[in-house]
C-alpha cells in the first residue's frame, strides 16, 4: 500500500466511525424521547447500553464482511455464487450480532444492578424482527466496504500510473506549449531572462531563471557551470584539465565546458 492509499484508509476509517457514532447517538436520543413521550421512564445508561452493545457486536463482524467483500466477488466467482454467499452471510452475521449483543447487555445489566435484560420483550417472533433490522445494516456495510475498497484500489492504480508517466517540463514556444519529457532534455543554459533548452536537435527558449529550472528538475540534472545544467544520465565522459576545469561529453556527442567550482564528485 502506498502513501496515498494509507492516507485514504485513515480518512475512510475515521469517516466511517464518525457516521457510526452519529447513528448511535441519534438512535439513543430518539429512544429516550419516545419513552418519555409515552410516559415510560428507564435509566438513560440502559438505553445507551442498547446502542453501544449493538455497535460492539457489529464491530466483531466488520472484519469478516470486509474480507468477504474483498475476496468473494466477480469475476473470481459467478454472480449467483456471490449472491448466495452474501444472503447466507446476512443470516450468520445477524445471528452472531444478536447473540453477542444480548450477552453484552446481560453482563451490563448485571454489573450495574439493573436486573436481568429481557430480550423477548413482547415482540412476536423477535429473532425475525431483529433479522429484518440487521439486513439493512448488513447491506449498508457491504456497500460501504465495496466502495471503500474500490477507492483504495483506484488510488493505488492512479499513483502507479503517475510514477510510470515521464515527468515533463512545460515550455512555451509562441502559441504552442511543449511538454518535454525530462529524459529528452540534454542540457540547459542561462540566456539572460531566459534559459536555452537543448531538446534533441532543437533549442527552445524558456522564460525562467536557471535556478528556478534547476529546483523544478531536481537531482536529475547537474550544474557544471554557473550558467549551465546537464542531465546526469546524458553524461558519457568527463575530461578534467590541469586547471581543474573540465569538459563534459554528452550522449549526443556535444561537448560542454564546466567550471572547477562545479566539478561533479562522481
Amino acid at each position: 500500500m502506498n502513501g496515498t492509499q494509507r492516507r485514504l484508509v485513515l480518512v475512510l476509517a475515521a469517516g466511517f466511525l464518525v457516521i457510526v457514532a452519529a447513528i448511535m447517538i441519534a438512535n439513543a436520543e430518539s429512544s429516550l424521547s419516545d419513552l418519555r413521550a409515552n410516559g415510560h421512564f428507564l435509566r438513560p445508561d440502559l438505553i445507551w447500553s442498547w446502542e453501544w452493545t449493538s455497535m460492539m457486536a457489529w464491530f466483531t463482524v466488520w472484519p469478516v464482511i470486509w474480507l468477504a467483500v474483498k475476496h468473494i466477488r466477480p469475476p473470481r466467482f459467478p454472480w449467483v455464487v456471490v449472491g448466495i454467499v452474501f444472503v447466507l452471510g446476512s443470516v450468520i452475521a445477524s445471528a452472531w450480532h444478536v447473540l453477542l449483543m444480548v450477552e453484552l447487555r446481560h453482563l451490563y445489566y448485571s454489573a450495574t444492578g439493573a436486573g436481568t435484560y429481557q430480550f423477548f420483550d413482547g415482540i412476536e417472533n423477535k429473532p425475525l424482527y431483529e433479522y429484518r433490522k440487521d439486513v439493512g445494516s448488513y447491506l449498508q456495510f457491504v456497500g460501504l466496504f465495496a466502495l471503500a475498497q474500490w477507492l483504495i484500489a483506484r488510488a493505488g492504480t492512479d499513483s502507479a500510473a503517475e510514477s510510470r508517466a515521464p515527468k515533463t517540463l512545460a515550455v512555451g514556444d509562441g502559441a504552442v506549449t511543449h511538454h518535454i519529457p525530462i529524459e529528452e532534455i540534454e542540457s540547459i543554459a542561462s540566456a539572460g531572462n531566459y534559459v536555452e533548452i537543448a531538446w534533441g536537435s532543437r533549442t527552445l527558449l524558456h522564460r525562467a531563471t536557471l535556478a528556478a529550472v534547476e529546483a523544478e528538475l531536481g537531482d536529475a540534472f547537474l550544474r557544471i557551470h554557473r550558467g549551465r545544467l546537464v542531465r546526469r544520465a546524458a553524461i558519457r565522459r568527463i575530461e578534467t584539465d590541469k586547471s581543474g576545469d573540465f569538459t563534459v561529453e554528452l550522449a549526443s556527442g556535444a561537448s560542454l565546458r564546466g567550471s572547477r567550482r562545479y566539478r561533479p564528485a562522481d
